[in-house]
């Protein structure tokens, strides 16, 4: 994801914010607002959160074995695994900051510059993960296994969830909630965002998001996403409220958010079993909080350079950190002590993840990129 320094571009005739961007000339721009280091700092936290509730949160001592450590991992860290069995909600966290960074990236941009970001930022480091994970999973078989060939190849596009088939790495089902996101978020990007457009995208999706639990409409289901919309529109409203400023429409839309998100996070803990709702609400609305001091400008003066370094390994730790690191853990954990095995292997894939971010997405983006820049090129020489 995204989220350069913000030139703020002259408003639309058609857009609504508040009053004090109304009484600017039409042709004046705001100063460009600094770049948003927290961001960074978070979408890196919330990634340590989940591996670390995949390598020591999930298994208690009266649940089935743990193949990974082959003990309950409750019985390893007793101290730590309580608050490990929370690193799941570091998912809806994320969702949350890609509404607002990819509102924030989109403003100003054609469609095509749209889809353009998201194929370099998405498949790049994605394609070689699908690949290497399957390799490592392959030759050292472990907690899981590699899936057929057909499969793996069809993971390639990304659209495997849609097919009904297995992914490469479980946790690649976040994928298929971000690009619903994108393909529904594009359509308003071909229409020119402004302040008013996303306002009313995050009511009709929200609305939509709430009755197609109940619809009996398999296709409404699927292109609303209503397990994640909550949290998307949540970043949404939260741009807004950066860009524009706070008003009563979008502490309604995000106060609106807050409700029905604890509905999925009770959903979620359904799934996971080792956690409370209400631990999860807390968890849940400190991160609001905090994700609203950095769209009002209250972490403005956090100008930390490395972080911007930290939030690029993100994405692929992301994609790498469940099979290889329980790979690692599971052929390990008898010769390292545990204390040291789990920062050992984080470690290790942050490494892993800053070469793949130099070596593979930056060039293999880059190259991406100029090409699709070249075909968009030759469809409009020959529209």
């Amino acid at each position: 994801m995204e989220h350069g320094r913000q030139q703020h571009q002259p408003l639309d005739d058609n857009t609504s914010p508040p009053a004090r961007e109304r009484a600017a000339p039409a042709t004046a721009q705001r100063p460009p607002r600094p770049r948003l280091y927290m961001i960074d700092a978070l979408r890196l936290l919330a990634a340590l959160m989940v591996a670390l509730h995949h390598y020591i949160g999930t298994y208690r001592a009266n649940q089935p074995d743990n193949h990974i450590w082959d003990r309950p991992v409750s019985e390893i860290f007793p101290t730590l695994f309580p608050f490990a069995t929370y690193g799941w909600i570091g998912v809806e966290f994320f969702f949350v900051i890609s509404g607002f960074v990819i509102c924030m990236s989109s403003w100003s941009r054609r469609v095509r510059d749209f889809f353009v970001s998201r194929v370099i930022r998405l498949y790049p480091a994605y394609w070689f993960a699908v690949l290497f994970i399957t390799a490592v999973l392959t030759l050292w078989p472990a907690e899981f296994t590699a899936i057929p060939s057909v499969k793996v190849i069809l993971n390639l596009s990304m659209l495997q969830q849609g097919e009904g088939a297995p992914a490469v790495e479980g946790v690649y089902w976040t994928l298929w909630s971000e690009l619903r996101f994108y393909v529904i978020f594009m359509l308003v990007v071909a229409t020119g965002l402004t302040y008013r457009k996303v306002v009313m995208f995050c009511c009709v999706w929200g609305a939509l998001a709430a009755v197609a639990p109940n619809s009996g409409i398999p296709l409404l289901v699927t292109a609303v996403n209503p397990e994640a919309a909550w949290f998307f529109i949540a970043g949404l409203a939260l741009y807004l409220m950066h860009r524009f400023g706070q008003d009563q429409l979008l502490w309604g839309i995000l106060g609106l958010n807050w409700v029905m998100s604890q509905n999925q996070l009770l959903a979620r803990i359904s799934v996971e079993k080792v956690s409370s709702w209400s631990v999860s609400l807390i968890l849940y609305t400190l991160f609001l909080l905090l994700m609203l001091g950095i769209a009002l400008g209250l972490t403005d003066r956090i100008q930390w350079k490395w972080l911007t370094t930290a939030g690029s390994l993100t994405y692929p730790f992301y994609l790498l950190h469940y099979g290889i690191g329980t790979t690692l853990i599971h052929h390990l954990h008898d010769r390292i002590d545990a204390r040291l095995l789990v920062p050992a292997v984080i470690i290790a894939m942050l490494t892993l993840s800053r070469l793949v971010h130099r070596f593979v997405e930056v060039p293999l983006s880059r190259k991406l990129k100029q090409g699709l820049t070249r075909a968009f090129s030759r469809l409009d020489a020959k529209h």
